[in-house]
């Protein structure tokens, strides 16, 4: 792999109401060690639960989602680029909407700049424009948009990072016996048509967001690897060693 996404979600980056530390230094030692012979971009959630740290608005609201979002996201990226500091590695900040996705003249802009940021070992970080995209923070579409990164910016596979560890062959919170399925070929439809399920109380996603990324991805040819943020030994065994111990790889959809 030459280019690599990886998103991270608020289920991961966030506990107790904040910022969760060791976590956020343990994906940025990941990040580190990806950077050294890889191009990385990274798609961050988390900006809503950092302003929330300030100031604590009720959440149910979108104004005060996307107050929150504006309040949170500088502190969002100041935290990343102080940890990133250490391993001299230094940041940007980008924001994208789906709009910039529609027009081909700005996801070419969008594309130059980050052409120009990996090229001088800046990594990429890109979170959704919350303050103008009001579906995004209803239905939480930070998984489409690392999709849509991972696809639009020449990326060679997307990881995301979740309180979900990998897809099971039936819900593991309700049946114990339930068995993660290591390689997905085929999404079903009915998995994607479920409800968003979010696990976090600053989550809006879930296992189906996750599964309409890898759809977007793997029916243009892309794979999608999905595992934990919480423990990152999967993550780091299949993207630094090659290893597939855990998680689950989605394939790109084969033609015919």
């Amino acid at each position: 792999m030459r280019r690599v996404v990886l998103k991270v979600g608020s289920a991961v980056l966030t506990e107790n109401g904040g910022l969760a530390k060791e976590r956020m230094s343990n994906l940025v030692e990941l990040l580190a060690k990806l950077a050294k012979d890889k191009e990385v971009i990274l798609v961050s959630s988390g900006a809503v639960a950092a302003g929330y740290t300030l100031v604590p608005l009720e959440r149910s609201k979108v104004a005060n989602k996307q107050a929150l979002a504006a309040i949170g996201q500088p502190l969002l990226m100041r935290s990343y680029q102080k940890k990133l500091e250490r391993f001299g590695i230094p940041v940007a900040q980008v924001l994208l909407s789906a709009d910039d996705f529609d027009s081909r003249k700005r996801t070419h802009h969008a594309k130059q700049a980050i052409e120009v940021l990996l090229q001088n070992k800046v990594i990429p970080i890109i979170n959704e424009n919350d303050v103008t995209a009001t579906e995004e923070l209803v239905f939480g579409d930070n998984d489409q948009l690392s999709a849509h990164v991972a696809y639009y910016f020449d990326a060679d596979m997307l990881t995301i990072l979740s309180d979900i560890d990998a897809l099971y062959d039936k819900d593991p919170n309700k049946y114990p016996d339930a068995k993660p399925l290591r390689v997905v070929e085929k999404i079903p439809q009915e998995l994607l048509e479920q409800r968003c399920n979010p696990n976090h109380s600053f989550a809006t996603g879930g296992i189906v967001t996750k599964l309409k990324a890898a759809k977007f991805l793997t029916r243009r040819g892309k794979p999608m690897f999905l595992a934990s943020g919480f423990d990152l030994k999967d993550a780091q065994n299949f993207l630094l060693k090659g290893r597939h111990e855990g998680g689950t790889l989605f394939l790109p959809e084969r033609c015919g």
